[in-house]
């Protein structure tokens, strides 16, 4: 005999023997808990990659605002150092020496640079990936059985 519940509660079915359910049910049940599942994934992995790109879009408006300043700090320096050699030789000299130099320079941080582009990985959801790769292996090892 079971007691009846608490005034107030509300009836709740009670789970029940796995091996009293029938296999349409067992389908039924699994199908919406793969649905279930692959929707919290894409939620998942939605809002890895918006976190990614929000650090990312912050981290490169600083990293501009840096560049901006090192930017102007090295037009100073060039300008001091076309004046320093225009002392010593005729100022359209001066100015080629140090352009020529810019130019070296600029040239060897560009190859560094698509180096270092290249070898870059894009921002993927790697923790949504792993999960999604872990439920897989789960599903495949219970069916298996």
């Amino acid at each position: 005999m079971t007691a009846a519940p608490p005034p107030g509660a509300t009836r709740a079915e009670l789970p029940r023997d796995p091996a009293d359910v029938s296999t349409g049910e067992l389908i039924g049940k699994l199908t919406e808990q793969i649905s279930t599942l692959v929707r919290s994934e894409a939620r998942l992995a939605q809002a890895e990659v918006t976190q990614k790109a929000k650090r990312l879009g912050v981290g490169a408006g600083l990293f501009g605002g840096a560049g901006l300043m090192a930017f102007f700090g090295l037009a100073v320096l060039i300008s001091a150092a076309v004046l320093g050699l225009a002392a010593v030789l005729p100022a359209w000299l001066a100015a080629l020496v140090v352009a020529v130099v810019l130019f070296t320079i600029a040239g060897v941080l560009a190859l560094i640079g698509r180096k270092d582009v290249a070898q870059a990985s894009p921002p993927v959801p790697t923790q949504a990936i792993a999960g999604v790769q872990a439920d897989i292996a789960t599903v495949k090892q219970v069916l298996s059985r």
